[in-house]
Parts: C-alpha cells; sequence; structure tokens
C-alpha cells in the first residue's frame, strides 16, 4: 500500500466537495482523525463519518455511536460496504449535504478501514470512469473521477491517514504487521485489549482459553506447528504477525461501547 503524507492527503481532499472518514465500527474513536477534520474545515469542504464495518457489532450500539457523532456536529452513517449495506443511506446523506450538484466526493481514512469497499460501493457496476483529475502530481497522478449518477462524481483513491500515535494506536490504526521490528508486543498489547471487551474472543477464534497474550502467542504457534528450528521453541513471532492480520481481517470479535468513549470525555481521537 501506497501511505500518503498529509500534503498528498490535502491535495485529495482540495478536489472534493464532500470528504467521507471512514470509521473501523468496532473502534470508532481510536479510528477517528481529528488532523483530517480540522484540515477538511479549513478547506471548507464538507464533512461526513462513515461507521465501516457494521456488521461487525450489533445495530443498537451503531446506532448509538451515530447519535454520539451527530451530537458532535458531524453527519454520520453507518454502513458494511463489503456486503453493500447502508450505500443508499451513504448517497442519500452526501446530496443532503451537497451545495450544488454534480457533486465530488473523496473518501478517507486510516489503512484497513475498508476505503476502497466504499469507493466500489458507490461506484457501483454501472459507474464509468470520466478522465483523469488535472493537476495531481506525484501520489494522486492517476486519480481517476468516476460519474456513479448525474448528481455524484467520486474520486477513485483512498486518502490513506498516515498512522501515527503510541503502540496500541498504531495497531488499531492499521499498521502493517510486517513494519513492526517486534511484533509480539503490538500483538500483546491488542490482545489484552480485545480481552477486556470479549473475554471469549481467543476461545472464539483459536480455540485457547487462555487470558495471558503470550501463553495465547504460544497456543497459537504450537497449534499451527510453529517453531524454531534450532531449539523447538514456539514460533510467537509469526504467532503474533497471524492475530494482527486477523485482527484486520475481522476474525477476532470484540468491539468498544460508546459509554466508554463518553466516559473518557471524548478524548480519544488524538491525531
Amino acid at each position: 500500500m501506497e501511505l500518503a503524507s498529509w500534503r498528498t492527503l490535502a491535495l485529495v481532499v482540495k478536489k472534493a466537495d464532500v470528504v467521507l472518514e471512514v470509521l473501523d465500527a468496532r473502534e470508532p474513536g481510536w479510528t477517528r482523525s481529528r488532523r483530517l477534520e480540522r484540515m477538511v474545515e479549513a478547506l471548507g469542504k464538507r464533512l461526513v463519518l462513515v461507521i465501516n464495518k457494521a456488521d461487525l457489532i450489533p445495530r443498537r450500539v451503531a446506532e448509538k455511536w451515530k447519535r454520539i457523532f451527530e451530537n458532535e456536529g458531524y453527519p454520520t452513517v453507518y454502513m458494511a460496504a463489503r456486503h453493500h449495506m447502508g450505500t443508499r443511506v451513504l448517497r442519500r446523506t452526501i446530496l443532503r449535504l451537497a451545495e450544488s450538484t454534480p457533486v465530488v466526493v473523496a473518501v478517507a481514512g486510516y489503512p484497513k478501514t475498508g476505503k476502497s469497499s466504499i469507493i466500489n460501493a458507490l461506484k457501483g457496476k454501472h459507474s464509468a470512469s470520466t478522465s483523469p483529475v488535472p493537476g495531481s502530481p506525484g501520489y494522486t497522478r492517476h486519480v481517476q473521477l468516476y460519474r456513479v449518477d448525474d448528481k455524484i462524481y467520486i474520486l477513485d483513491t483512498p486518502g490513506v491517514i498516515p498512522v501515527e500515535g503510541g503502540l496500541f494506536e498504531r495497531v488499531v490504526r492499521g499498521r502493517s504487521p510486517e513494519e513492526f521490528d517486534d511484533p509480539v508486543p503490538a500483538a500483546a498489547v491488542l490482545i489484552e485489549h480485545v480481552l477486556k471487551h470479549n473475554p471469549l474472543a481467543f476461545l472464539e477464534a483459536y480455540g485457547t482459553r487462555e487470558r495471558d497474550p503470550y501463553r495465547i502467542l504460544e497456543h497459537i504457534a504450537l497449534h499451527r506447528g510453529w517453531r524454531y528450528k534450532s531449539t523447538r521453541e514456539p514460533l510467537i513471532e509469526e504467532a503474533a504477525r497471524t492475530v494482527l492480520r486477523d485482527y484486520h481481517r475481522a476474525k477476532i470479535k470484540y468491539y468498544v461501547p460508546p459509554e466508554e468513549y463518553l466516559l473518557q470525555g471524548r478524548g480519544r481521537r488524538l491525531a
């Protein structure tokens, strides 16, 4: 994946009338970027928060997130883009916010939140490329405008927010497992967080009742036959990468309740 810088992300935002900020329904607080939101506001664009992967959480929870964010002043839609659920609601929201039509839409968010799925859901089967977007050097030089219908055009490039923050933030915001010098601490902090919200998550995913992150990683490694050739010790580094990948593939089931976000004073969107 080619990650955008903030400068190149700004180029994508500038070319749009409406920007969709895509959040992971399991972690909407941590996958929000206040820096992106300030950029969109400073450039005079309209912003919609899109809670994607809503099929991974109860509908009542998605509804509560929607109310919370709308009370903060942000139009919000929840959807499951990979199943094309919620696409019509998203289109209606875009048109409601558009000052005029046709409206140009950009999609932005951290890696792994499903930006490309949302672009594809909006484009649908009958969209057609119009022309490359002019004046788009570097990262955006191949950007295409797609005509969704007479009223909506979409920039066919996801605005990938640079992954910043501490270890936990980098995990849930989509840092690739291969980019961690040692994936074990990253997996351990994720495991602790997941167990806090779903004590059965790793029993369901890997068949282990262990609660200690390192024992969970040992279980995964031994179950799959991953051992160091020299010592025959479990290869927990590979197990850690598996956990990080499986988290982003939605194979590890949990979600953060909206009450936790409210209790912490909405302080979880740091970057």
